[in-house]
């Protein structure tokens, strides 16, 4: 199994590109099977997620290829010959259930398992089915499965209510309300800039879309939808993963492609732990204005607020911070399990429940560590980047996930990383 060796040797300097978003590009590629012409998405990011979704589609009849190196995906859904999504698959990966929403809506029915993931927490898929029972359709879960039939004339418009902001859920009702007869008013929808990249596209196929960015979306339902070529937002927890490295190890790196709005409330944290954010031409010019960040408190929060996705990240950089900073998780329980890792490597954490109290030390130790999930094993890297002395990543194969060539973008700008292959 591939370990990644970390040595921490002062500050980074220089450019960093950032990737297309992973969770924007997961949701757009179901997307093509809302319809029989092409759609080709431009900036995907090449990761193993990616490939995964690739093969749940091709398992269905729809066609992917990857074109240059993988940052471009054309596929068609022209041959909707298998509407079973199979569990060998749809296991490996939570954003497989996205199939749901445009097999039901295009075909008018499917069977999908529910799906695996990341064990961060439970993260049932009951919102998903409520909408679609919203919209007409009948579900029967037997054997580990969804069983879902829309009516005879097709889904059908649907005032649809969340009691919390959930993404998948509004992306898999976003998506099956295109096709619906009517109109659909999604309220209490997710805000997150993946939401309005989906709708985005949809649009650019033909969709009939109002609202996304906003708590209530509304879309009245079309006959069919077109093709179209779109390109996959720029992926926002890349963005906030690497703005941390300069920031916990000094120096100045640019995150080519980096926007403000993408990371607006990670940033204001940022500012207060004393970290410099510019916005350029190029990206987000990042760096730390004293020697030691400053201890800050956070709360992760749906879009616009603090992404859990890059809480674990922080909190190595509050490792070392002057003073106690308080992290607290309201998105996902059983989200604080890279801390015992990070205490490995001489951190001070105290977790209770959902709240984790980090007391600053000065210096981190270099230790042998093991990755819990896709976001822990950055947040470890990231660590080893500051700690004194020789850090070793075990069980790297969550971060090929999420984050593409970071052995090589962290040692463009002067990173001490390589990957170590296993037996």
């Amino acid at each position: 199994m591939d370990s990644i060796v970390v040595t921490g040797n002062g500050p980074l300097n220089g450019d960093i590109p950032i990737a297309g978003a992973k969770n924007a590009c997961l949701t757009l590629m179901p997307a093509t099977l809302l319809s029989d012409e092409p759609l080709t998405l431009t900036n995907a990011p090449r990761l193993s997620d990616i490939k995964t979704m690739t093969e749940l589609l091709q398992s269905l009849g729809a066609e992917v290829q990857g074109l240059q190196d993988g940052q471009v995906l054309a596929m068609s859904s022209h041959d909707l010959s298998n509407l079973h999504a199979d569990y060998d698959i749809v296991r490996k990966m939570r954003a497989s259930i996205l199939v749901l929403g445009p097999m039901l809506a295009r075909a008018g029915q499917a069977v999908v398992s529910l799906p695996g993931g990341c064990a961060i927490g439970a993260r049932p898929v009951d919102l998903h089915l409520k909408a679609f029972e919203a919209m007409g359709a009948d579900l029967d879960l037997r054997d580990g499965y969804v069983h879902a039939k829309a009516p005879s004339g097709g889904l059908k418009g649907a005032v649809i209510e969340f009691p919390f902001a959930s993404v998948g859920a509004t992306e898999n009702a976003l998506m099956a309300a295109t096709l619906a007869k009517g109109t659909t008013v999604i309220k209490n929808a997710a805000r997150e800039p993946e939401i309005v990249d989906l709708a985005d596209c949809l649009r650019a196929m033909g969709a009939q879309i109002e609202g996304d960015g906003s708590p209530d979306i509304t879309i009245q339902g079309v006959d069919r939808l077109g093709g179209a070529t779109h390109r996959v937002v720029t992926d926002r927890i890349e963005l906030g993963t690497y703005m941390l490295a300069p920031a916990i190890c000094g120096g100045e790196v640019t995150c080519l492609g980096g926007k403000l709005s993408l990371v607006e409330a990670f940033v204001e944290r940022l500012d207060a732990a004393g970290i410099s954010v510019e916005e350029t031409e190029k990206g987000l010019k990042v760096s730390r204005r004293g020697d030691r960040v400053q201890a800050v408190d956070v709360v992760t929060e749906p879009f616009p607020g603090f992404p859990t996705d890059l809480q674990a990240q922080m909190m190595a950089l509050l490792c070392t911070a002057e003073g106690t900073s308080n992290l607290e998780e309201k998105i996902f329980e059983n989200r604080f399990m890279h801390a015992p890792e990070l205490t490995r490597m001489g951190a001070n954490i105290e977790v209770h429940g959902g709240t984790a109290k980090v007391h600053g030390v000065e210096r981190l130790r270099g230790a042998p560590v093991m990755a819990t999930d896709l976001r822990a094993s950055v947040s470890l890297i990231l660590a080893g980047l500051a700690a004194e002395g020789e850090t070793v990543v075990s069980r790297v194969y969550h971060l090929d996930r999420g984050y593409e060539h970071v052995v090589r973008k962290l040692s463009s700008v002067g990173a001490k990383i390589e990957r170590v292959r296993g037996e």
